[in-house]
């Protein structure tokens, strides 16, 4: 996997806006977002850039952890029209042990996100959104967590800070997602189980301390429609994903 020469930059301003990140919002019922109903988590994961300083994680590892912060934060919706959320990661830093306070390696992603809607088979937004997050907001990341956290906590925290972004950039786009008024009551999925906001399934428990650069294992495929048959604009919108950017 090539390693970036220029993310400086990226990292700086992910740091910058970290107060944004927080999700703790995971506790409180979502904001209104249509008729919005996640369908299909599509995750790419192929040759991302590393920045400096950098521990390194699996392909596998990334889309686990992604899967997971965009089921636990989408799947609290109950609305009647299934969209498709596609990302691609593009680069990321995994911050080492650093000198705290003269030197702390920050941790960062950068993904590009499409929206689809499974009834058009299309993309909401022809142009991938390029977003960069760093991790949530916490006291350890003035002193570096790569002192505190594993490369588990940090892919973890990390997803969930790019599942947020994303959130909040989709609310800002309601027109996408239809007038809630015309659900169909009979075709809703109110009612269904929806992920316990802040659990962590098993395949994300902390790695034995120790195990500096350990990766999150396999586990639990989570995302997806109920009858885990992926419709045509899913299997374009995983198509487009993995096609090189432009």
């Amino acid at each position: 996997m090539p390693r970036l020469t220029s993310f400086a930059a990226p990292v700086a301003a992910a740091f910058l806006l970290s107060a944004c990140a927080t999700t703790s919002d995971l506790e409180n019922v979502p904001e209104p977002m249509g008729r919005f109903l996640l369908g299909h988590v599509v995750t790419v994961v192929e040759e991302p850039e590393i920045g400096p300083f950098s521990r390194e994680a699996t392909d596998e590892a990334w889309e686990a952890a992604i899967d997971f912060a965009i089921e636990e934060r989408f799947g609290r919706y109950d609305g009647d029209k299934y969209f498709h959320i596609a990302t691609k990661v593009d680069g990321y830093a995994l911050a080492m042990i650093g000198v705290p306070l003269i030197f702390t390696p920050k941790s960062v992603l950068v993904a590009s996100v499409t929206v689809w809607d499974d009834e058009k088979g299309a993309p909401i937004n022809e142009e991938p959104e390029i977003i960069t997050v760093s991790e949530e907001l916490g006291f350890d990341q003035l002193i570096g967590t790569g002192l505190t956290k594993t490369a588990d906590e940090q892919m973890l925290s990390l997803a969930r800070s790019l599942a947020k972004s994303i959130h909040t950039w989709m609310l800002e786009n309601p027109e996408w997602f239809g007038d809630a008024s015309l659900m169909d009551p009979e075709t809703t999925s109110a009612g269904r189980p929806a992920p316990t906001a802040g659990t962590i399934p098993p395949q994300f428990a902390r790695v034995e301390e120790g195990e500096d650069g350990a990766t999150l294992s396999g586990g639990e495929e989570v995302g997806g429609t109920s009858s885990g048959v992926k419709t045509d604009a899913a299997q374009n919108a995983e198509a487009k994903a993995t096609q090189p950017s432009s």
